[in-house]
């Protein structure tokens, strides 16, 4: 029989629909879990059992009535430590925030998660503040890589991706600002969704603005699709959420890929050198694609490399965080973080305008781009997990995170909905993401390519040690 801990959240309310297993069962070896793997991969924060225990029992009486409570009733989730979850503190990574305090708030996707009776594990590490593409911090230490615990599992939702993969709890909450719910599911081999831009609400809001996005962390796109349709809800807390999704994400997911236009990218026109075991593997996966049908064309869209202009949205975002901060508070941060504050701090109104002056053009070239591609494809990172505890691999020339993910960030900066799902692994079995992008709004076509990648066998979650 198949652990509980290795089936989707699918297949765990299948089980409880026909009584094969109960909600307290599958929290129980959820919980185990989570607390085998804390040693090792460091991937919690806290691990609330009591409490999920509690939501797990009341959700099987329910279950044993025949009244489930909603679409993820009993179903284990955790929660990245950068969104509120009532009674317990967010802390974000970092010495700075006070504990005590009344934590009585949830955050709007967390709000629907417990309104629809799913039951919460924990809450999940990251580094200070969500800063970086790599999951490390001075309040909790390090995050490691559940393939390989000497390498990173990414960041800035690393904790989350660590969780999934090794079974404690298939639904996990992230968040993203320049790739952070993509990077660590490509170097941790499981599906990741960050959502057109609203479309999940989010409060309180993020001093980075509209680059962050809350966004679903599965092992697969049904999961992802179905925990879509329980977040993707307004709340009136959010002035800039999206209105009510048109229709089911999980009632979308049929269709294939026959007949859609896919511009396949696989180094933005050798602006980025990929890794060759990379290149090879989403290079498979898109002609798999032709073969279910799509029309590919090998084409780049007109994507010069953004960097200077999200750093200037992004390091003052940061400075922004920790403006309130005393000379002795500061002197608490991670030190990265402590540079990108000052460097943040010095730039002028006009030079952020300016900064928003080139997202909107690359908003609008992307447009464009949408206008003849129905979606875009290309690696996710161009590498594979590296050493845990440093910000950029070493000896790669790259001094920010930025540097080694050039895939993803731009996509906060147009806002455009982007998934990456899990095609391979390298030579050191280390898992391998393909990024699907397409327009705004059109977050149901890239949950359903995916989903037709994952049917076609093409995309499957890396599981440690490749069993």
């Amino acid at each position: 029989m198949t652990e509980l801990t290795e089936l989707t959240a699918v297949q765990l309310l299948d089980g409880y629909r026909r009584g094969e297993f109960g909600p307290v069962e599958a929290t129980r070896a959820a919980l185990r879990r989570a607390e085998e793997i804390q040693p090792e991969l460091n991937a919690f924060v806290r691990i609330t059992a009591e409490e999920a225990l509690e939501q797990a029992r009341a959700a099987e009486e329910r279950w044993r009535r025949g009244e489930p409570g909603g679409l993820l009733d009993g179903v284990p989730v955790t929660v990245k430590d950068i969104l509120l979850l009532a009674g317990h503190p967010t802390l974000k990574g970092s010495l700075t925030v006070a504990p005590d305090g009344r934590w009585d708030e949830d955050a709007p996707s967390v709000a629907r998660l417990r309104e629809h009776g799913a039951v919460f594990l924990g809450k999940t590490t990251t580094p200070e503040f969500g800063w970086k593409g790599v999951t490390d911090s001075p309040l909790s230490g390090i995050t490691r890589n559940p393939h390989d615990p000497a390498r990173t599992p990414g960041g800035s939702s690393g904790g989350a991706a660590a969780a999934v993969v090794r079974g404690a709890g298939p639904l996990a909450l992230g968040t993203d600002g320049g790739g952070s719910v993509r990077i660590p599911a490509a170097f941790c081999g499981i599906f990741a969704l960050k959502p057109t831009y609203g479309r999940v609400p989010l409060y309180p809001a993020s001093a980075f603005g509209t680059l962050a996005h809350v966004g679903p962390m599965t092992r697969d796109a049904a999961d992802a699709a179905l925990l879509m349709d329980v977040i993707a809800r307004p709340d009136s807390r959010d002035w800039s959420a999206l209105g009510p999704a048109p229709g089911s994400f999980a009632e979308q997911l049929a269709g294939g890929v026959r007949g859609l236009r896919v511009a396949y990218s696989p180094s933005l026109g050798g602006q980025v050198a990929v890794q060759p075991a990379v290149a090879t593997a989403v290079r498979r996966a898109v002609e798999r694609l032709a073969q279910l049908g799509a029309y590919v064309e090998e084409t780049d869209p007109d994507l010069t490399e953004p960097v200077k202009a999200f750093h200037t949205l992004w390091f003052a975002g940061a400075a922004r965080v920790v403006q309130h901060l005393t000379r002795y508070q500061r002197e608490l941060l991670d030190p990265g973080l402590r540079e990108i504050c000052a460097e943040g701090a010095r730039y002028s109104a006009l030079d952020y305008l300016a900064a928003v002056d080139v997202r909107m053009d690359l908003g609008r070239r992307m447009g464009r781009f949408h206008d003849t591609y129905d979606l875009l494809v290309t690696p996710t990172l161009p590498i594979t997990a590296f050493e845990a505890g440093v910000e950029a691999p070493k000896g790669s020339g790259h001094r920010r995170w930025t540097g080694w993910t050039p895939f993803t960030y731009p996509f906060n900066m147009t806002q455009q909905p982007a998934a990456t799902v899990p095609v391979g692994t390298d030579a050191d079995g280390l898992p391998i993401g393909l990024q699907l992008v397409a327009a705004r709004h059109q977050d149901a076509l890239v949950l359903r390519a995916a989903h037709t990648l994952y049917e076609a066998g093409v995309a499957a979650p890396v599981r440690p040690g490749g069993s």
